[in-house]
């Protein structure tokens, strides 16, 4: 009887040991987004002083000049950072990816726009992209 309650006891202290180690008592901390989001109500006033002669009010594009940004495959594939780099740089109308056949001048020719003037209009698009 001694030996059965040695046993248990012993059971009980390493269950109290072990059973915490995963993750049992404490909640996970909730993951921290990967990439910045930028502020969209930020990002419209920047967008409407230089992206919008190109690619409208509606963010669906001049005839001849701007992209569909609505509905853009391309925005939609790429992370925040990867279309901040993008908008750093632009895409010359020589560029075989440019359906268009004009350029879009690095930081939509605006070049006062900051990195982060750029993630906040990379956050306005997105939320009028098409779902």
């Amino acid at each position: 009887m001694k030996n059965r309650f040695l046993f248990l006891i012993t059971l009980l202290l390493a269950l109290a040991i072990f059973l915490p180690a995963c993750g049992g008592g404490t909640p996970a901390p909730t993951p921290t987004p990967t990439e910045p989001p930028g502020d969209p109500v930020a990002g419209k006033v920047a967008f409407d002083k230089t992206c919008i002669a190109c690619h409208g009010t509606d963010l669906k594009g001049m005839p001849n000049l701007g992209k569909d940004l609505t509905t853009s495959e391309f925005v939609k594939g790429r992370t925040n950072p990867q279309m901040v780099d993008f908008l750093k740089v632009g895409r010359p109308a020589s560029d075989p990816l440019n359906t268009q056949g004009v350029d879009m001048p690095p930081k939509g020719g605006n070049p006062a726009l900051t990195e982060n003037d750029l993630l906040n209009i990379v956050a306005y698009v997105r939320i009028k992209q098409v779902k």
